[in-house]
């Protein structure tokens, strides 16, 4: 068993031994450095000391490297929807805007026909908009927003770009009902413009199709014949286009042949439409709508 004193002299002696040791090592690395220095003979060495340190080296700065990355990634991304999201939403207002234009262009194309319509109709005329429609498919009516206040009279004819709409069954002071031709329960006399044969159309519940059950299978009646106005009654002013024969069965053994028409005017997509005045209610209109006012 070692003495006190022993050890001490082992302690001593070791810190002596690797002072030198330390002393030993500068000195090599200093004569190292001198020569790398004077003759650059330690190039090689460093290559190959930075061929084996890549690698760690690489692996070190992977996670920054992968961070960098997904950050930059990530940054992109959300840039590229946001800018998907204004270019979507772009895209939407002038969807937006072009269906507006689309929807001004078919307006205006239809008030400048009323408008030569208008201008070709020889009695006093007033453009009025339709405001509903009687959703009832047995009867064919809508309501307008012109009323007694504007001169407007019960059985007041009134017109399209095309042709004879309706006339009015009910007026109000802003509104007015108006029933179209191809009510079941109206009836609309007309002649036809090849040769004046005068007749009635009925309306038969179908905007598309009118009859004409007052023909005799003699009459002289044919497919494609414009029908307009006749002007009998005074309530539609004579010579208005109503409708066109689309066809004419002739039933023998039976007095009267089977005769559709098809109107003319677009019953089911009318806007927009022109009450009437004829030449002798013309004043008494202007009188009305004095005296309301």
């Amino acid at each position: 068993m070692s003495s006190p004193g022993e050890s001490s002299g082992s302690l001593e002696h070791g810190k002596v031994y690797l002072g030198l040791r330390f002393l030993g090592l500068v000195i090599v690395c200093l004569t190292l450095m001198f020569a790398d220095h004077q003759k650059d003979h330690l190039s090689l060495v460093r290559q190959a000391l930075g061929v084996v340190i890549y690698p760690v080296r690489a692996l070190v700065d992977l996670p920054f490297k992968t961070w960098n990355w997904a950050s930059s990634n990530l940054e992109t991304r959300s840039a590229m929807l946001a800018e998907n999201q204004r270019l979507n939403s772009a895209l939407l207002n002038a969807s937006v805007r072009l269906q507006q234009l689309a929807t001004l262009e078919a307006e205006n194309i239809r008030l400048r026909a009323i408008l030569d319509s208008s201008a070709r109709v020889r009695e006093r005329v007033l453009i009025a908009e339709i405001l509903s429609v009687d959703l009832n498919p047995y009867r064919q009516r809508f309501i307008i927003n012109r009323g007694t206040n504007s001169g407007v009279y019960v059985g007041q004819a009134l017109l399209d770009a095309d042709g004879v709409v309706g006339q009015i069954v009910r007026a109000d002071p802003f509104s007015a009902e108006v029933v179209l031709i191809s009510d079941a329960d109206h009836s609309v006399p007309v002649s036809v413009i090849r040769n004046g044969l005068r007749t009635f159309a009925v309306g038969t519940g179908d905007s598309k199709r009118l009859r004409l059950p007052y023909l005799t299978n003699s009459a002289d009646i044919q497919v494609d014949d414009l029908l307009v106005s006749s002007g009998l009654g005074g309530v539609f002013p004579s010579g208005y286009p109503v409708a066109r024969v689309l066809q004419v069965v002739l039933q023998p053994g039976q007095f009267f042949a089977e005769v559709f028409a098809e109107p003319v005017s677009e019953l089911d997509h009318d806007r927009e439409v022109m009450l009437v005045w004829t030449t002798e209610d013309s004043q008494e209109a202007t009188n009305l709508a004095a005296e309301v006012q």
